[in-house]
């Protein structure tokens, strides 16, 4: 019989799509399922029901693969894709720590269209 981590983990692997060429050396797990939309908190962050609420699909998989979030603590995107749930992608950092790598990530990818 499967654990419940089990359970949720393949539910999760059912909706996925891997994807090379990402800015780390490892692919994207690219979420094919829901998202919380385009307006608003969350702006297109995979979303998914569990246990009859909706859930950030990229909590949940760091949860199960590196266990629970301390408050006052976000994950970041190392790779800048709000769609990937690759638990290797993501690391814990304080919100001003998110804010400060997402405001660097922008500026580079102006840079780059300048040039």
């Amino acid at each position: 019989m499967s654990t419940r981590r089990e359970r949720i983990r393949d539910k999760v692997m059912s909706r996925l799509e891997v994807v090379q060429g990402t800015v780390l050396d490892t692919p994207c797990h690219i979420w094919t399922g829901p998202t919380s939309g385009s307006n608003g908190r969350g702006k297109d962050y995979p979303r998914m029901c569990l246990d009859g609420g909706t859930m950030a699909v990229h909590i949940v998989m760091y949860v199960i693969e590196h266990g629970p979030i301390p408050p006052r603590k976000q994950l970041d995107h190392r790779c800048r894709t709000r769609r990937c749930v690759n638990p290797d992608h993501l690391e814990m950092v304080t919100h001003k720590q998110n804010q400060r790598r997402r405001d660097e990530a922008r500026r580079f990818a102006c840079e780059e269209i300048a040039a």
